[in-house]
């Protein structure tokens, strides 16, 4: 199911459950289309998650971790200014459209009473954050995506401008109280295919997305009286139980079990939190990293095509001994070589004295033809040793570029400052400010590795980047600890804080280090694990590189439900 507007009827009415008449503590921005308002309600605090994100735009109160920007922006200042200790009266809804509306009651200046309101429209690319204020002819102080007339001519969306709600659909509001049962049966009647009765009701009924038309339908086709079947389907809305439906490619979450193969939560938010966790991640690592992915693409690709030309000059190279075997040749047998030759075939003493061609030149003497082979060979014979070494760079860099990439898949937006300063540090991002620009890397504070917590109370760390990495098992870690690593696949470096752990603790570090590497969601993958002493790092290699010896490996499959358990630990 979609955020459609039967889903925003859903969540408006948990919202009212849970914060209607809390006082909003806390106003953060901590990616550029999405707030988050902490509503202090009932002796809890409630981070109200609201997304204008053009993907997955939505309202729900959210426990996922966020970090937020060093310097808030300028829409968040407004919002703390005009709302920050302000009284959330309720959360309403426009018609069953996708517009819901959060009415806070605030001070003026002078002290006086004030209602704003917060208008979140949820409209895929559309979607937008508005405050207006109510007492000033539903003006609005500021949106989080200004739109202007060059962009809409139905409406503007501009500080000092009047706020105009989207366009009126005429279409029918399904909890209002004067539905048309008799046209909803006429439909049901008139259309017996569950698909184009679907497509039918939405062009009809208000906030259907695709999916709940069609459970709409599949429900109308039912046995029984249209009105009950109507008011029973919508009554899901209004008394949710909050389910995520397994499919075998993707899941789509829901108000009801319309499916079997499903899991229920017992919160809407909760169930949104499980399923947009791992796509908002990634949307968000893809808008914040975009320059990051950029560069390390752009760095692979041209290592690559680096890797060919080299894989084909060493290939050519095969031919040097061949030169030599000339050169030597025309030496022995200089005095067979006859003026204006332009080739000349001779024993080859290396082939049971069968013949050779060897192509000459009529310009240079017998001994000058003998030089140019060996002077050829003697090239061929650098460029070997030449190329070797340039292959094994370019190797490097190649496993280096992807081995990033596999950090920015798996990161959380706030990783990606450390893998910034690590690729300008590295010379493959230019500074913005190159005067001094070394000192101010010296002096960047690398975040920290994540912490879990194993059942026995054992504390096991996971770098999320080359530099965590580097800085976790070359200098955190005691030369006592255990320390594991995918094999030969890019992946976290993994410590557990403990000198003897049991084969419990092991596996569950081992767990994580598959968790957290590029084969995440594979099965069967091999963890190597050593004590840190035996940890080594080449002297001017890639941060994050090491070699180790004596170690031992253990196959397990990763699983997130698993890595959630032991985050719950903490």
């Amino acid at each position: 199911m979609s955020f459609d507007g039967s889903f925003t009827h859903a969540m408006t009415g948990e919202l009212n459950r849970l914060v209607s008449g809390g006082r909003v503590s806390k106003i953060n921005q901590p990616y550029d289309n999405e707030i988050v308002l902490t509503v202090r309600s009932n002796h809890e605090n409630y981070p109200i998650l609201i997304s204008a994100n053009p993907n997955y735009a939505r309202v729900q109160v959210s426990r996922i971790p966020y970090v937020n920007p060093h310097t808030p922006t300028t829409f968040t200042m407004t919002l703390r200014k005009h709302l920050s200790g302000s009284v959330l009266k309720k959360v309403s809804q426009i018609d069953n459209d996708r517009v819901m509306i959060f009415h806070f009651t605030t001070r003026n200046e002078i002290g006086d009473l004030k209602e704003m309101r917060l208008v979140v429209e949820i409209m895929a690319r559309h979607s937008n954050i508005i405050l207006v204020d109510t007492q000033d002819d539903m003006r609005i102080i500021d949106a989080i995506k200004r739109i202007g007339a060059d962009k809409n001519r139905y409406r503007t969306i501009l500080p000092g401008d009047t706020y105009i709600t989207p366009p009126n659909q005429d279409m029918v509001n399904p909890f209002a109280e004067n539905v048309d049962y008799q046209k909803i049966e006429d439909l049901t009647k008139e259309f017996p295919n569950q698909e184009v009765l679907s497509s039918e009701l939405r062009k009809r009924i208000q906030g259907l997305g695709k999916d709940t038309s069609l459970y709409l339908a599949q429900a109308m086709h039912q046995d029984g009286a249209v009105k009950d079947k109507f008011d029973k389907f919508f009554d899901h809305f209004n008394n949710p139980i909050p389910t995520m439906i397994e499919h075998d490619k993707s899941n789509s979450f829901n108000v009801y079990p319309f499916e079997d193969n499903n899991i229920q939560y017992d919160t809407l938010s909760e169930l949104l939190d499980n399923f947009y966790e791992t796509k908002a991640r990634l949307d968000r690592v893809r808008e914040q990293g975009g320059q990051l992915i950029k560069v390390a693409r752009s760095e692979l690709k041209k290592n690559k095509n680096k890797k060919k030309k080299l894989e084909k000059t060493l290939d050519n190279t095969k031919y040097a001994d061949e030169y030599r075997i000339k050169g030597e040749i025309l030496t022995t047998y200089l005095y067979k070589i006859q003026k204006g030759m332009t080739k000349i075939a001779l024993p080859n003493f290396y082939d049971n004295g069968n013949d050779i061609d060897i192509s000459i030149s009529n310009q240079l003497t017998p001994s000058e033809n003998a030089q140019k082979y060996f002077k050829r060979y003697q090239k061929e014979k650098n460029a070997v040793s030449f190329v070797t070494e340039q292959l094994k760079k370019t190797n490097d860099e190649i496993d280096y570029f992807e081995n990033i990439l596999s950090q920015i898949e798996i990161a959380n937006p706030s990783d990606l400052d450390d893998i910034k300063v690590e690729l300008k540090n590295e010379g493959y991002l230019k500074h913005h400010n190159n005067r001094n620009s070394k000192n101010k890397n010296k002096n960047t504070k690398i975040s920290k590795p994540e912490e879990f917590i194993t059942d026995k109370g054992i504390h096991i760390l996971v770098g999320k980047n080359n530099l965590q990495n580097d800085k976790l098992t070359m200098k955190d870690a005691d030369k006592r600890d255990t320390w594991l690593h995918t094999q030969k696949i890019h992946g976290s470096h993994v410590i557990i804080k403990d000198f003897n752990p049991d084969d419990e603790t092991i596996e569950t570090a081992a767990m994580l280090a598959a968790y957290f590497s590029k084969a995440r969601d594979s099965a069967t993958v091999p963890v190597d694990y050593v004590q840190v002493k035996k940890i080594r790092k080449p002297n001017g290699s890639k941060p994050g590189f090491v070699i180790y010896e004596g170690q031992k490996t253990i196959f397990v499959t990763p699983s997130k439900e698993f890595v959630d358990q032991l985050r719950e630990n903490k």
